[in-house]
């Protein structure tokens, strides 16, 4: 399992989101604009803004129409939105600013897509055929998908790689009979159960099962792994990752006795790692540290992030920002 180590990768934003969700509701658009902002500014090309879900369980997204209403876009930036049903996804047509993308999701955990969905994961995976139509029928490529709790579940527990395979064949097995080719496929560690070991046996699966797909990971730092999983993502030759500025985030929906799943991997400390192994990003550190001392400002207490805090060693001080 040797690849060389991938000379760039891309890094999708989705603090906004993700980060939000699971803070109080409450926050300004202004505040909220000003951190997507420093974030396009920072150099992302890819910013995940808010959800188009359910505001009596995730209140704090209720007013995301008029928050893509309020930011002001730059060129070349995509500022795209999560939706989880029909609703969902016509309120988020009809909001006009949102980058649309044809995204399915699955499950390896039964448990977690019951909890989340209110339907098990056999049910969901089937009605991902009907996103491919909808999506179809509005001319949107149906371009990536997630498997979600591919490493565990707080609810139920370890995921095996037998589990997981039998998504990956599901969704090779929907590519075939509905005549689409994903160009992402994401693994996407919700609950932050994953190990190094771990990441880059189930990369390889992916890629035994779906090798025309770009392998993406989708990292939480529930228990410190984070960063090392990304370095074994990386050293497997993995170009594609979802992070949130300053660690913000959470699962809403996966509370436990120890807060549920703590943020994503957080975007300027994988952006670092990458910038000290030469690989480049095309993020401006300089600025990705401004738009996470904002994001605490706005949030008004101490954020995960450590190179927000340690600040940019001395060699990197006054050289050309990106990475």
């Amino acid at each position: 399992m040797t690849h060389e180590l991938p000379q760039r990768i891309d890094i999708h934003e989705e603090g906004p989101r993700e980060g939000f969700q699971i803070e109080p509701a409450g926050f300004s658009i202004a505040e909220r604009t000003s951190l997507v902002e420093a974030l396009a500014d920072a150099g992302l090309k890819q910013i995940q803004v808010a959800s188009f879900v359910n505001a009596k369980r995730v209140p704090q997204m209720a007013d995301a129409a008029e928050l893509f209403a309020a930011v002001n876009k730059r060129e070349g930036v995509k500022y795209t939105g999560l939706w989880l049903n029909p609703q969902g996804f016509e309120r988020a047509r009809a909001a006009g600013q949102v980058d649309l993308a044809g995204t399915l999701y699955f499950y390896a955990s039964d448990a977690f897509s019951r909890a989340n969905n209110g339907m098990g994961m056999e049910e969901h995976a089937q009605a991902q055929r009907a996103w491919v139509h909808r999506y179809r029928d509005v001319g949107i490529p149906i371009d990536t998908a997630y498997v979600m709790t591919a490493f565990g579940c707080h609810i139920e527990g370890a995921i095996s790689e037998d589990q997981l395979a039998r998504s990956l064949r599901f969704v090779a097995s929907l590519e075939q009979s509905e005549s689409f080719k994903l160009q992402n496929f994401y693994l996407a560690d919700t609950v932050g159960m994953a190990n190094p070991a771990a990441i880059q046996r189930r990369v390889a699966m992916v890629r035994e099962i779906l090798p025309h797909a770009r392998v993406g990971l989708h990292l939480h730092d529930t228990r410190g792994l984070a960063l090392a999983n990304a370095l074994a993502a990386l050293q497997v030759g993995v170009d594609l990752f979802d992070a949130s500025i300053a660690g913000l985030g959470g699962c809403p929906f996966c509370g436990n006795a120890h807060g549920g799943a703590s943020g994503n991997i957080c975007t300027e400390d994988l952006a670092f790692l990458c910038r000290e192994m030469g690989i480049e990003t095309g993020l401006d550190l300089e600025k990705l540290l401004t738009a996470a001392r904002l994001a605490e400002k706005i949030i008004g207490r101490r954020l995960d992030g450590r190179l927000m805090h340690s600040g940019l060693p001395e060699h990197l001080h006054g050289t050309p920002g990106t990475s």
